[in-house]
């Protein structure tokens, strides 16, 4: 994510918790470097979520530590994922 976006944070966290659009929550290391980059946690989430390279994925904030996820397929059509097997590792506790 760009830089820019950190203006919508008081504090940039260093870990968040990612929501789709079926509420499964997953959990997140964020590292600030030229850019916000989404770090452990983002490569099982996008394997599980099933999100390949020309998806579009955006991210609202909800919470300062919380970001809602919404995946777009090639086709611009938003993508309606449940949560399939978990990284135990990885699963946000609400």
């Amino acid at each position: 994510m760009p830089l820019d976006f950190t203006k919508h944070f008081i504090v940039v966290p260093t870990e968040c918790k990612l929501r789709n659009n079926t509420s499964c929550s997953w959990r997140v290391t964020v590292k600030l470097m030229n850019r916000v980059t989404l770090d452990q946690g983002w490569a099982t989430y996008a394997a599980v979520h099933q999100i390949k390279i020309v998806y579009m994925v955006a991210f609202k904030i909800l919470t300062p530590d919380t970001l809602k996820v919404i995946i777009f397929d090639d086709d611009d059509v938003e993508v309606v994922n449940k949560c399939g097997k978990h990284d135990k590792a990885f699963v946000a506790k609400d």
